[in-house]
């Protein structure tokens, strides 16, 4: 074997290596009570609102971080994977403080996405109906005022964060805007609806144009979705 073919055998090792080490890290990823729900459809299936690659990205690696990250919590305060998600989250002051920030963005991060690609559909109906759309012409004067206010609160939080719709803890419809991964929960709140106004949800296609996405966002609204966590959230 020459030089040069002793070269190529050395490169030709230390790639297969690589390759090898990579993916070991991939397969490292910290195991846990927590996991990543499918997406239910495909990355393309809200386009042109939403396009395949953010959702790809939105999902697959932002949530992703979110549940690896909690689950190494939980290998550290081992009753974070003992109790139900929504109890953690609506009492963050019993949680341990040396985790309560992580539990807060991670945790938090985790359930608020799982509720945000449910909230999701291609295809679906355009407005609520029954008892959600009562409510919300009860509460608001109309489905138009509803989503006015909705995006109105999130073109006007300052950073990242959500804006949600949500059944107070008087039972009645409200508008709240969370910031960065906090959720109605802490706030004693049922969450109907939110949309997630971090810029990883819509920066690859809108940009800085945050209301041009949310107004974009109501064509992908799953309402047959927010009108079961309406019932919910009042019986």
């Amino acid at each position: 074997m020459n030089r040069r073919e002793n070269l190529k055998c050395i490169a030709g090792a230390a790639a297969l290596l690589s390759l090898g080490i990579g993916r070991a890290v991939a397969q490292t990823a910290p195991s846990g009570p927590f996991t990543l729900p499918p997406l239910g459809y495909a990355f393309d299936a809200l386009e042109p609102h939403i396009d395949a690659q953010t959702m790809m990205i939105h999902h697959d690696r932002h949530h992703a971080a979110y549940v690896n990250n909690a689950n190494q919590i939980a290998q550290s305060w081992t009753e974070l994977g003992t109790m139900p998600i929504e109890k953690v989250l609506s009492n963050l002051a019993a949680v341990p403080e040396n985790v309560r920030a992580g539990v807060r963005n991670n945790v938090g991060g985790h359930w608020n996405h799982s509720f945000f690609w449910e909230l999701m559909a291609p295809g679906g109906a355009k407005e609520p109906g029954g008892d959600l759309k009562s409510a919300i012409e009860a509460a608001f004067g109309g489905v138009p005022a509803m989503t006015d206010k909705v995006n109105a609160a999130g073109g006007a939080r300052f950073g990242s964060g959500w804006a949600w719709l949500v059944v107070n803890k008087d039972k009645k419809l409200e508008i709240i805007s969370t910031a960065n991964q906090d959720t109605p929960l802490e706030l004693g709140a049922q969450a109907v609806l939110g949309v997630d106004v971090w810029e990883h949800a819509y920066y690859l296609k809108y940009q800085n144009r945050r209301p041009d996405y949310l107004k974009a966002w109501w064509n992908t609204v799953n309402w047959t979705k927010a009108g079961e966590n309406f019932k919910k959230a009042t019986t």
